[in-house]
């Protein structure tokens, strides 16, 4: 059985648009009928299209992390959004591996041309920022490694509590990577490497922290 989500919307709050979205939900509904679906949610917004910031959307897009949904069904595109937005949402939805199923299309959303080019265009970018980021992060290690630094001997406890990332991070292990001349940068992009979720401010606040604790020490 294929879970579905309905989602309707009107640009505005005016009481005669109550009845287009009472009609996009009776003829989602026959349509969810007609394949057969299971319907998990109908969602019933007036926003504009434009607007990210929509509860109805969030809604939607949560729905989709958090249950097992294969379909969502809409009126058309134009009813996610319009303009980026709806590209936005677009490229969110389809790499849940999730499908459109629209009133227009009378089954699943067909893309035009240019919005198919937009998304493999979005989909590339995203691809190989994620493959910088990677790049990034086996730098910061090589280089660390490079300058003598051995996680299997730093990095206590690395393989226990495999299944949570670890949070707090020992600050000598910080100045230690700082002392071989890493950046900030880069020892946030190491250390997240060997499984601690922390950014470049939180490793320079927390190095700034160390410093200035140092010099209150030799003050006294």
């Amino acid at each position: 059985m294929v879970n579905a989500i309905i989602y309707c919307r009107v640009s505005t709050n005016k009481e005669t648009q109550e009845t287009s979205l009472r009609r996009q939900e009776e003829e989602l509904t026959q349509l969810a009928s007609q394949y057969h679906f299971n319907i998990v949610a109908i969602i019933r917004e007036q926003a504009s299209g434009y607007d990210l910031e929509r509860d109805g959307i969030l809604e939607l897009l949560d729905l989709l992390k958090e249950k097992n949904i294969q379909a969502v069904l809409i009126q058309d595109e134009t009813r996610l959004g319009r303009g980026n937005a709806k590209i936005a949402l677009l490229h969110c939805i389809l790499k849940e591996n999730v499908k459109l199923y629209s009133i227009s299309h009378n089954g699943q959303l067909q893309l035009s041309e240019s919005d198919s080019m937009v998304l493999k265009i979005v989909g590339m970018v995203e691809e190989y920022q994620r493959k910088l980021h990677n790049i990034k992060i086996k730098r910061g290690m090589k280089r660390a490694v490079a300058q003598g630094y051995k996680p299997e001997k730093n990095l206590k406890n690395l393989n226990s509590n495999s299944g949570r990332e670890k949070i707090e991070v020992p600050v000598e292990e910080i100045v230690r990577l700082r002392k071989n001349k890493l950046t900030f940068s880069e020892i946030a992009a190491t250390l997240r490497g060997f499984g601690y979720n922390i950014s470049k401010a939180t490793v320079h606040r927390r190095y700034q922290e160390f410093q200035q604790e140092l010099f209150e020490t030799e003050e006294e």
